[in-house]
């Protein structure tokens, strides 16, 4: 999880909106060495212990409605590369092609099971799996679909020298995103012009006062919204 020197990154995130972001993330590599190794170490502990819970949801999803029992959509994660993330399937089989990429308030398109699924925030667990491959950490910016990231401003693109992450401060701030899309006429549009500038200006300064025991904390935080809710 180590930065990269400043001329290995992606030609589009050389640029002086980033520059500020990178340089006080640099000067904390042994801090994101110790992030990993938590990520690997807290992974591997709790995909042993939640190995029951995976097995009850795939059997219920499976049961409740055809298709596979992870979604597997391509997501954008450090420096831009993409992956295929994985996320208990809460929709009908191929919901992404038959509406928007972004999940509102009362979509048709969510299934029964997948309806407390949602509710319980359960479709995240599986992430864990994403933690464990190194392809998302536990805390840090949501990874978005590449079409938005295509719309990332140059300050925006400073998200991307760390890996995405499974919660973040932005995620508890906008737990009920769906709501605040639901009355949207163009959900896209909403969620790019609107939405998504308002979560990025909590992720950059996430990002610029970025230490390890703060991303305990947003962890804490995170379980702490979800028992609320």
């Amino acid at each position: 999880m180590l930065i990269k020197k400043w001329e290995k990154l992606p030609q589009n995130m050389q640029c002086e909106a980033v520059r500020p972001y990178y340089e006080k993330l640099k000067k904390k590599n042994f801090s994101l060495f110790w992030k990993r190794v938590f990520d690997i170490f807290v992974s591997s502990i709790m995909l042993i212990l939640l190995s029951l819970l995976f097995l009850v949801l795939a059997i219920a999803i499976k049961i409740d409605s055809r298709g596979p029992v992870f979604f597997r959509q391509i997501r954008v994660t450090q420096y831009g590369k993409t992956f295929r993330i994985f996320k208990f399937r809460t929709m009908v089989n191929d919901a992404d092609k038959i509406g928007s990429q972004v999940t509102v308030s009362h979509d048709t398109r969510i299934t029964r099971v997948g309806k407390f699924i949602r509710k319980c925030r359960l479709d995240e667990v599986s992430q864990l799996i994403d933690v464990w491959r190194g392809t998302m950490s536990f805390v840090g910016t949501r990874p978005e679909v590449p079409k938005y990231v295509e719309r990332y401003s140059d300050e925006m693109l400073a998200t991307l020298l760390l890996p995405a992450g499974v919660t973040s401060f932005a995620s508890i701030k906008f737990k009920d995103e769906d709501e605040l899309l639901k009355d949207a006429a163009n959900v896209d549009d909403t969620y790019v012009n609107e939405v998504l500038p308002k979560k990025m200006e909590y992720n950059l300064q996430s990002l610029e006062k970025y230490g390890f025991w703060r991303d305990i904390g947003t962890m804490f935080k995170t379980v702490g919204a979800i028992l609320k809710r």
